[in-house]
């Protein structure tokens, strides 16, 4: 902007001045307007920047849930076999049985958090819900590790069984101070209960149910390779509202076998894994392919007598599944209604209540049939 030209002829002295007054003001205007602007970027860009940093400093009391890896229970990992049995003729198959897992990201920044929460592919939860006011992080996973090996325990069990092999009742635990404290120990097999052959938990129920606190019983077990008859135990007090007697045991239920299967499968937590392994534990030990070549995935919860019971996290499992390239997925009936509403386009979702469920779905699978699914109520 050029100033004023004072000197212009037919101009007076007074709108001379005017007209320079005009144009330093517009000058002064302009030199604040540019200012302003520059001091907005400024803030903005520091606005921005602590925001970030924030984001990236502030840990959230949630943890992050997604799609986690899948492992075919047929297959292999460094370490050999995933299902390694030794002492007894196994069965090569094809075809694949994938356990499903949860990603569980717990270290969850802001910034992080809102990405994962946008994106649809996790969710947020409170962190207290999965590491319980308290509990160290060691602890919860040393209680998720626990119920992972039970649920290969509850796996072997059932597959057993479902194999028509006898079974044992084993002393898992002894209440220490307990009323069989003074008898028995973790590892003993429970031979006979006050005279009656006990095979499972079931059997040592059936004889405790008519007892009382301190009524006297007779216990024979076998210790390694010795067995001891007639033991006395004095019952006691569960103090749970239970009117029996109480022996102070946590009792299992194992195959009784010559034989041994290993499960190497490590940095796995939690127990829905138990009705994948119990079906290629099945498959491993019996003629035939069970799975007829097909690429299967499941979850599920699963007993020693083979029930099949709900687990969480059911949507990330099937996400997950159908990107490993599973074509149908092995559903617990409880977990049914979700599935439905969240399945990837393209997933069969098998419906199994019981490992004798899944088992004879795997068979008509294999023959071409038509099954049970969740879509079929």
């Amino acid at each position: 902007m050029s100033e004023p030209d004072n000197s212009r002829e037919g101009v007076s002295p007074e709108q001379a001045q005017t007209d320079a007054d005009v144009w330093q003001s517009g000058q002064r205007d302009t030199t604040m307007g540019l200012s302003r602007r520059g001091w907005t970027i400024v803030l903005s860009a520091v606005m921005a920047a602590v925001f970030v940093a924030v984001g990236m400093l502030v840990r959230v009391p949630y943890v992050a849930l997604g799609p986690g890896p899948t492992y075919d229970t047929l297959g292999s990992t460094a370490n050999g076999p995933v299902i390694k049995i030794n002492g007894t003729k196994s069965y090569q198959t094809n075809g694949e049985l994938r356990l499903t897992t949860v990603s569980l990201s717990d270290d969850v920044r802001l910034i992080d958090g809102l990405g994962m929460w946008i994106s649809g592919r996790y969710a947020l939860a409170p962190r207290e819900l999965y590491f319980p006011p308290g509990a160290t992080e060691q602890e919860v996973e040393q209680e998720n590790a626990q119920q992972f090996q039970a649920s290969q325990s509850a796996a072997e069990v059932a597959a057993l069984s479902y194999l028509d092999y006898p079974t044992k009742v084993v002393a898992k635990e002894v209440v220490a101070g307990g009323p069989s404290s003074r008898v028995l120990r973790a590892g003993d097999v429970l031979v006979t209960v006050d005279g009656t052959k006990v095979s499972d938990t079931e059997d040592v129920n059936k004889v405790l149910k008519d007892t009382r606190p301190g009524d006297t019983i007779t216990v024979s077990y076998r210790r390694g390779g010795t067995l001891t008859r007639g033991k006395a135990i004095t019952l006691g007090d569960a103090k749970d509202g239970r009117k029996q007697g109480y022996m102070g045991l946590l009792l299992a239920d194992q195959a009784k076998v010559d034989f041994n299967i290993d499960i190497e499968l490590a940095e796995i937590g939690g127990p829905s894994a138990g009705l994948m392994f119990a079906v290629g534990i099945i498959d491993r030990l019996t003629p035939g392919k069970l799975t007829g070549g097909e690429h299967i995935a499941g979850t599920g919860e699963i007993t020693d007598d083979g029930e099949v019971s709900a687990i969480g996290g059911i949507s990330f499992k099937l996400i997950a599944a159908k990107e490993d390239g599973v074509d149908t997925f092995l559903v617990p009936k409880g977990n049914c209604a979700e599935a439905v509403r969240t399945a990837p386009d393209g997933l069969r979702l098998v419906r199994v209540n019981t490992l004798d469920d899944a088992v004879s779905a795997l068979e008509t699978i294999s023959d071409g049939g038509k099954v049970s699914t969740c879509a079929a109520g």
